[in-house]
């Protein structure tokens, strides 16, 4: 089966063919004249977006894995416009935005006074050159009605495990609203010998990283592959963070190597700034010395309610992750077990609505408990997750409990697989009452091609009944969000290691409005 393809143009096109001018303020960039090195080869982005209107982001890089990406350390003056047609003949919005060294002269837009739940187009313009052009839509004001949404869903791209072909895949779904990204934007590591290692098609540049520079270069070499591109020109996206936007597994002040907690916490500072120089998101997630505000809030009218949530940053008490404490950190034993921190847990509650037909909580890690093959080498139970903080999943499941919502659906990625199943009241009672549906979705390319299931899983389906699927396959989700039903379809690809790999719709699951039940779709 295939996706139906947007009915417009090649989306990332240049759009310099249309013969319009922007103002002379981005000829001014860094040249008299323009030349031969195109600023926009990490393409464009839009994301966040508010009924009035959304963040539209670009990065200038003529050489992007080069120092500075190859730019002058002075401010640079860049034109943006957005338009109600492809063409840009009916332009509504414009101004010039700075790109600044000190962001690594990437531009954040919040473009505004637009209308709600109307789809628009923007590009940018510098140094005599013209951006791609990209494709959002605007929200819809808290409490109007809204009969039908559209999310996708993706996360976890290794860059050297896959290529992105379900980024193309993804972005081709027509009538995207948004695209909620789960985290592991980019990976950490050092690079692969490809020659020598599996599930090995393209080597990182540069060894693993630690200053600003390093994760700026990091991030360009994702951003150069033009699948990502295609999806962020696509729609806008709901962008959040996992463990290797800074160090595999980590949490706090702790990362995997138990270094000084003052030395991770430069490493950390460093991967939170590039992770806002190069996602689309607002001035409110500005990093500062304390760490950065991620978690946030969007409302679709009155059909649906997003809260992105931020699992690593202010966890604390939870399961050790190695049978070794760690060394450099500083845990404390005191206060209660919390995924989310004191300040997050409130504010979580405080969103979850009854005035809106669905609650999308969207997140990292997977809340289910979960058993898994007594050949994991981590054990039956990952720590990592909501299971290892499970006073904490408590909590959260009293407090949708307690208000008898019945409307709470988990997005989720992180494993690496396709799973669809229910958070149940009790951990004991897998097959009881439930309080939520999770839907957690597989990575883009990490961990390679994958199988459906794999021998040593032969028997984890049988042991985890709230949990209806086990696909170890790469891919992608889509929300199909309507007022009486959610249909979440399931898409697979044959294969990561090649590019041109095929998508399937590999399953469909509906969950009923005012049931907490997954059924299969007919």
């Amino acid at each position: 089966m295939t996706h139906r393809k947007v009915a417009r143009r090649e989306i990332l096109k240049l759009a310099a063919s249309s013969g319009l001018l922007l103002s002379a303020v981005g000829q001014r960039a860094w040249a008299s004249s323009p030349s031969n090195e195109y600023p926009f080869s990490l393409g464009v982005a839009s994301g966040d977006p508010w009924p009035d209107g959304f963040v539209l982001w670009t990065r200038l890089a003529p050489a992007p894995l080069e120092p500075h990406g190859g730019m002058p350390m002075r401010v640079v003056s860049v034109d943006w416009e957005v338009a109600e047609d492809e063409r840009f003949t009916r332009i509504v919005k414009s101004g010039v935005a700075e790109a600044r060294p000190e962001l690594g002269h990437s531009v954040h837009v919040e473009a505004k006074g637009l209308k709600p739940g109307w789809r628009y187009w923007y590009r940018f313009r510098a140094n005599g050159e013209m951006s791609p052009v990209g494709a959002a839509r605007t929200a819809t004001p808290a409490g109007v009605a809204v009969d039908r949404l559209r999310i996708g869903v993706a996360g976890c791209q290794h860059y050297e495990e896959g290529f992105y072909t379900a980024y193309r895949r993804l972005g081709e779904v027509s009538d995207l609203d948004a695209i909620f990204h789960y985290g592991d934007y980019i990976y950490e590591g050092r690079p692969r010998d490809c020659a020598k290692v599996k599930n090995c098609v393209r080597s990182h540049v540069g060894d693993e990283i630690y200053s600003l520079d390093d994760y700026r270069r990091r991030y360009a070499q994702y951003k150069l592959d033009p699948d990502l591109q295609f999806a962020h020109a696509a729609a806008p996206f709901l962008v959040s963070y996992d463990d290797h936007e800074v160090d595999n597994n980590w949490f706090g002040e702790c990362d995997q190597d138990g270094s000084p907690a003052e030395a991770f916490l430069l490493r950390r500072a460093a991967a939170m700034q590039a992770w806002y120089e190069h996602m689309p998101v607002r001035q409110a997630q500005y990093p500062t010395s304390a760490g950065l505000r991620m978690y946030r809030r969007f409302d679709y009218g009155d059909l649906l309610r997003v809260q992105v949530l931020d699992t690593r940053q202010y966890r604390h008490g939870g399961l050790p992750q190695t049978n070794k404490p760690p060394k450099g950190c500083r845990t404390q034993t005191a206060g209660p077990v919390t995924m989310l921190g004191s300040q997050q847990e409130q504010w979580v509650a405080a969103g979850l609505s009854s005035s809106v037909r669905w609650n999308l909580l969207a997140q990292q890690v997977m809340v289910m408990p979960f058993n898994y093959p007594a050949s994991r080498d981590a054990g039956r139970t990952n720590v990592d997750s909501w299971s290892g903080y499970a006073q904490a999943r408590e909590r959260l499941v009293a407090q949708i409990v307690e208000r008898d919502l019945k409307n709470v659906v988990i997005a989720t990625g992180d494993v690496h697989k396709h799973h669809a199943g229910v958070v149940p009241v009790r951990d004991g009672a897998l097959e009881g009452p439930a309080a939520a549906t999770e839907f957690v979705c597989t990575s883009i390319s990490s961990g390679g091609d994958g199988e459906p299931l794999s021998n040593g899983w032969k028997d984890t389906p049988a042991e985890n009944p709230h949990c209806q699927l086990h696909d170890g396959r790469r891919g992608y989700q889509v929300f199909d969000i309507g007022r009486d039903s959610w249909r979440t379809d399931v898409w697979t690809l044959d294969k990561v290691s090649e590019r041109g790999g095929r998508s399937t719709l590999t399953t469909s699951f509906v969950v009923e409005h005012g049931r907490v039940a997954l059924n299969r779709a007919s």
